[in-house]
């Protein structure tokens, strides 16, 4: 937390990215390090010297820019992708929702965990790593709590 980080869903583990806070114009380079945020409408989870940096840590969200500035992977080709659903509340309510996902998508391999925060997620992995499809999948499903997210694991 005291490093110049981030957490982003889809940007390539390693990638380094300008953000600026478009209302101060101040900026800070990161390196992305983790996965996140898993919140609807957010991009970007800086870290708290981050966002300190760019005048976000005190109201918690802002409206910024995101410029990759360095990547170890192409943007928009390659990449291993899975559609992470949840969390929810407790292991029944996922392996319920794995189980459904196992029987609709017998290609994918369906895996559910132990979230960071008490709760539970399961994640689909597409054949072939293929993010159209990825991307299919997180478009025709609904989740009876927390959200449906595209993430990279590369």
């Amino acid at each position: 937390m005291h490093q110049l980080t981030a957490a982003h869903l889809t940007l390539p583990l390693n990638s380094v990215v300008r953000v600026t806070n478009l209302e101060t114009r101040e900026s800070v380079m990161v390196r992305i390090t983790d996965r996140g945020p898993f919140v609807a409408n957010r991009i970007i989870d800086l870290s708290m010297e981050a966002a300190r940096r760019i005048s976000v840590y005190h109201p918690g969200i802002a409206k910024v820019k995101l410029e990759v500035l360095q990547s170890p992977a192409n943007l928009n080709t390659g990449g291993r992708w899975e559609v992470q659903i949840g969390g929810f509340g407790d292991e029944d309510t996922a392996t319920q929702v794995k189980d459904k996902l196992e029987r609709r998508y017998r290609t994918a391999r369906v895996l559910d965990f132990k979230g960071p925060r008490r709760d539970w997620w399961v994640r689909v992995r597409v054949l072939n790593d293929d993010k159209q499809r990825a991307l299919q999948i997180a478009r025709e499903n609904t989740t009876p709590e927390g959200g449906i997210y595209l993430v990279r694991i590369d």
